[in-house]
């Protein structure tokens, strides 16, 4: 499978299109958001939440591990960082299948229990405020999205 990557230069443009990536999810999406702390991922889950119509704060369920939000699809984001292992099952299959759009921070830690097909996206620092999102699919739905998705943010 291709990779796909995007280089952004600050918080907005992180938001900005995490905004315009939403316009291509839809329901029983899920999105492994892996990158050192600060490196964008709330941010990103936060624009991504802006595009599916949330206007309430977003903050990163660290402590709650998943919270749940309304809009166009629901939002399910989660924090599996505080996790032991991937073997305390918490019923993570039920949002995987479920009607919203399923966003992990951490999910590597979770790896055993993601659906057959998913999208990871990994968040780099490049320096202060620049960011590289690489966009590794896993499965033919997440490799279309990735194509679609990126023919339009660079026609733009």
């Amino acid at each position: 499978m291709k990779d796909y990557q995007i280089t952004v230069h600050n918080q907005e443009e992180t938001f900005s299109m995490a905004q315009t990536f939403s316009k291509f999810l839809r329901e029983g999406d899920t999105i492994a958001l892996e990158g050192d702390l600060g490196a964008g991922k709330t941010t990103f889950t936060k624009g991504l939440a802006k595009g599916l119509g949330i206007n309430k704060n977003i903050s990163s369920p660290t402590f709650t591990i998943i919270k749940e939000y309304k809009g166009i699809f629901p939002l399910y984001h989660m924090d599996v960082y505080r996790l032991k292992d991937s073997m305390e099952d918490l019923g993570f299959d039920e949002y995987f299948h479920g009607d919203g759009i399923t966003v992990i921070e951490w999910a590597h830690i979770i790896q055993d229990q993601l659906p057959e097909q998913f999208l990871t996206i990994e968040i780099k620092f490049v320096d202060l405020t620049t960011r590289q999102f690489l966009f590794k699919p896993v499965g033919i739905r997440y490799e279309q999205l990735c194509e679609e998705f990126f023919h339009e943010y660079f026609s733009n």
